[in-house]
Order: C-alpha cells, then structure tokens, then sequence
C-alpha cells in the first residue's frame, strides 16, 4: 500500500507539470471572444481530419526531386528518399502503435510527457509546433518559385497574394476547409499517379519525339552524381551526393505522420490507424520511390535545368522531361497543378501549427490568450499568431527565393528529425513499459511484429541525420547555413531543460508509466464497421 501510495504521488507531480485549462464559454460583454471546451472545439478538424490522404504533398515531393537528381544522381537519389522513407516508416509505425492503444488528443507530444518526461513532451510539442510553422513559408516560397516559371518579375505580388490567400482560408473558409483540401488531395493523387505514366510513357518511346530512353541516363552520365566538394576523390563526393539529398528527401516525407494523427481522433479511430499506417507503406512505395525511380529515367542528371537545389527556372524533371519530348501544353498544366499542391500544403501546416499552438496554450505550456476562441471554435488567436509566419516568405524578395527556401527548407527539416527522433525514444519506453506490466501489445488493433527494432532503426538514423543535416557548411562555411542547420539542436535542449529545471520534472520508470487513465476503452470508439457496397465504394475503401 505504501509504494503504491508513492507511486500516485509521483504521478500528480509529474502531471502538475503540465496544468489543464478547463475552458467555458465567456460571452459576458458586446463582441467578446468565447472560450469553448476541448472536446467540442474546432470541429472542422475532425470533418478534416476524417478525408486528409494527401494534404501534406507538395513542393518537396513536385519539385525537390529536381535538386535530388542533380546532385546526387538518379541511383543516389533513390537510395536517398528510400532511406528516409524507411525511417519516416518506422517512425509512423511506433506512433501508429502507441496511439492504438491510446487514440487521445494530443498524440506523441503528450505520449512523450506520459510515459518519458513531462519536459520531453513540452520540448517535443513547441519543435514540432516550429517545424509546421516555418513549412508554411516554405510552401509559400516553392510556389512563388514555381510561378516564376512563366513570371519572374512580379516575386513580391505573388508572395503576398499567396501568403494573404492561405492566411485568409484558414481564418474565413475554415467552414469549408475540410472539404476543399480533400478535394486538393484528390488532385494530387490523380497528378503524382498521371506523372509516373506520363514517365513510363516518354520513357519507353511514346512521347511525340518518339525516341525510347530506357536506361539511357543511368549509363551517361551515370547512376550517381556528387555536388563536387571532393573533384579529387570520385567516389567521396557521390557519397557526399547521397548525404547532400537526405534534406530534400526528409522535406518530402514531412507531415506524414499527420496521417497517424488523424486517424487518431476520426470515428473508430484504433482500426483507422491500421489502414492508415498499411497505406502509408504502398503511399511511400508508389508515390514517392517509384515517382523517383521514374524521373531519373527521363532527365539526365547534368541536364542545365536540374540546378542545384531549386532553381529559377523552377521546372521540376517531369516538366523538363515534357519539354524535351515535345509535349507542348501538358507542362504548363503539370506546373499549375504544382502550384495548387504547394498552396494545398501550406494550408495544411499552418492548420495544423495553429491547432498546435492551441494545444500547447490548452495544457499550460503556452500563454492563456492563445486559448481564446471564435463562437464558431476556431481558436482565432492561435490562427492570427501562426499567420504572421507565413510573410517570413517575403524575405525571399531581397535574399532570393531559392536562398530563402533552403534556409527554411533545413529549419524545418530538423524540427521533424527531431519529432521523428522523439516518437522513436517514446516508443522504446513505451515498450518496455508495457513488457514490465505484462500487457499483450499483440491485442492492440495495430501492431508491427518488428519492433523495438524499427523504432531502433529509426531512432539511430534520426540521430545520424540531424548531425550530417549541415555538413557541407564544413567545405564552404557561412555563418546562415551554419545557423539553419544546427540551430535546432541547442533550441531543442534548451527547451527541454527549460520545463525540466523549471518544473522538477523526472523521468517515467516502467512500472509508473499509466496505461490506463483517461484512455477510451474499445467499445467507447469504435463502431461496427459497415461493409462498403458497390464498385465505387470499394474504390473508396481502398483509398480512403
């Protein structure tokens, strides 16, 4: 009885760490802002949540691939996005687990201040909050680049129409957010799938050039290709090529593990996460490694419109291949597809940015203002905030859009190695946790029979990621790329000891971890499930 008493001791102390705010609806005065419950709060992010494949999908995936096989090769860049795409894997595959068997609001953030630390989980959840943050410029700068395709004299009006467009759906459309991004998702569903057969096509000679390309590329020049900081040693600089990609490759994998969470807080949320980890793997497959595969069939690697990172010409290797195949009119259409798949994007990371922070402000990691809400639940504070981030964008009028996007391109990359890097650790407590109190993992609705040593995997190569993230500043230092490629590290801890000083938090041990409190039980979420009917429908259940 004594060490069972210590034990609730120890967890309401740790718990104090991260205070709750119980918000009620305020609408004593004219015009005032009401404050409305969690539970009941913004329910546009379920509507959203419940139909969001593909919001994720956008300049990273469109247009980084360029830059991938310019300096790395076609080869090269494929191991590039296969690598990272493993360690995205396995990421989602632990978070995937963890939320079965907790489908809670909050989601690794709060899985990390339960069953790690209370100070990891603040840390986790700003980094990640940042890391969404600064994607939105991000996307905003890669459209602007790629409209510089057809308009290159005009940066500043369409940075600022484009920043004003996204800050202005997520503050007045969000009534009708949900449906418009499943709707841009659809779209790049059908644009990635359309680019990998237009691929094969110009690849085994259907282009009207009519000429079959094969393999052709990978033989001259080659398989691999490097960014020339080792002329002397051949071999060194293709390996440096691979190392230079793993940015660009981890930009396109960004946000997926939205998909977990959104599963996570649908209906039937515990059988939501098994189909969506399942279609994350043929995701990542099909649309990313084998979208990859293709365009370095179709583009040599020295082609001059491949330039390092992301050009002004903006062309991606698909509209490059289109054009040198002399198919006329398709890449301008290619390219205004980019363009709404980069908008699509950045409307999905500042939604998501802006519900963080919220969260944050909600368990008392984040001033008590950001919890102010409209009487429709739109956490408006949070909305505004997050929105001004967005005209970090505009830097790229006097710095360049390129410059300006690699910059907050490693900025927020290394945030989500980092987020990565958490899930992984939380999920190795969270395993031994429930090794140390006997509970069955293989009766959870997902379960993956290779972990720990997935999240091993993952959590090795996050580590390894995040300190070869920047290491071409050692060739050709700058103290801006010395900046955006590290300064995550020391923000990172910094937060992390910041909470754990601040607040005398302590590390779970196996058997003080909670699995139970506050979790729904499985007849509390989920529902029977109704089988689809029909030819479309069946379509439907597949892909959705």
């Amino acid at each position: 009885m004594e060490e069972g008493s210590e034990l609730q001791e120890r967890r309401q102390s740790n718990k104090a760490t991260e205070p709750r705010v119980e918000l009620q609806v305020d609408s004593s005065g004219p015009g005032s802002l009401p404050l409305t419950s969690v539970s009941s709060i913004d329910l546009v992010a379920r509507r959203l949540k419940q139909r969001h494949i593909a919001g994720t999908f956008g300049t990273g995936l469109f247009l980084g691939t360029g830059g991938a096989i310019r300096t790395a090769g076609p080869l090269g860049a494929l191991i590039a996005f296969a690598l990272v795409g493993s360690v995205a894997y396995s990421s989602l595959c632990s978070l995937g687990e963890m939320t079965s068997l907790a489908p809670i609001s909050g989601s690794f953030p709060h899985f990390a201040s339960r069953w790690v630390d209370p100070a990891l989980g603040f840390a986790v959840g700003w980094n990640y909050f940042i890391a969404n943050l600064l994607t939105v410029p991000v996307e905003i700068s890669g459209a602007q680049i790629l409209i510089s395709m057809w308009d290159s004299h005009h940066v500043a009006v369409y940075t600022v129409v484009i920043c004003i467009s996204i800050c202005a759906t997520n503050i007045f459309g969000v009534i009708y957010f949900g449906e418009a991004e499943f709707a841009f998702s659809i779209l790049k569903l059908v644009l990635i799938t359309g680019l990998i057969i237009v691929g094969l096509v110009i690849d085994l000679g259907g282009a009207p050039n009519h000429q079959r390309l094969g393999f052709q590329y990978w033989k001259n020049p080659g398989i691999f290709a490097g960014p020339g900081l080792e002329p002397r040693y051949p071999a060194l600089d293709k390996f440096l090529g691979i190392l230079s990609v793993i940015t660009q490759a981890a930009f396109a994998y960004q946000g997926m593990e939205l998909v977990a969470i959104a599963a996570s807080e649908t209906e039937n949320p515990r059988r939501n996460i098994a189909k969506a980890i399942r279609r994350v793997f043929y995701r990542i497959s099909i649309f990313y490694i084998l979208g990859v595969f293709i365009a370095g069939l179709i583009v040599p690697s020295n082609n001059k419109d491949l330039l390092t990172g992301f050009g002004f010409s903006a062309q991606s290797p698909f509209v490059i291949a289109m054009q040198i195949s002399g198919i006329r009119v398709l890449p301008s259409v290619v390219n205004a597809g980019f363009i709404a798949s980069a908008f699509s994007a950045g409307n999905s990371f500042l939604f998501c940015s802006s519900r963080i922070l919220y969260g944050l402000a909600l368990r008392g990691q984040a001033p008590r203002f950001l919890t102010r809400c409209t009487r429709k639940g739109l956490p408006i504070v949070a909305v505004l905030c997050s929105s001004a981030f967005a005209f970090l964008s505009l830097m790229n009028i006097s710095s360049g859009a390129e410059t300006v996007f690699n910059w907050l391109q490693h900025l927020s990359v290394m945030g989500g190695f980092f987020g990565w890097l958490s899930i992984n650790i939380t999920y190795i407590f969270f395993y031994r946790g429930l090794q140390y109190q006997g509970i069955d993992r293989r009766k959870l609705h997902y379960w993956n029979p290779l972990q720990p040593w997935l999240s091993v995997w993952g959590l090795i190569w996050c580590v390894l990621f995040i300190l070869i993230n920047g290491y071409n500043v050692f060739w050709d230092f700058s103290a801006s790329g010395f900046l955006t490629s590290y300064l995550t590290i020391p923000l990172f801890i910094g937060l992390f000891l910041f909470w754990k000083i601040t607040r005398s938090t302590a590390i779970w041990k196996p058997g003080e971890m909670d699995f139970t409190t506050c979790i729904p039980s499985i007849e509390e979420t989920e529902r029977p499930e109704i089988p689809p009917k029909g030819f479309w429908q069946h379509v439907a259940a597949v892909l959705f």
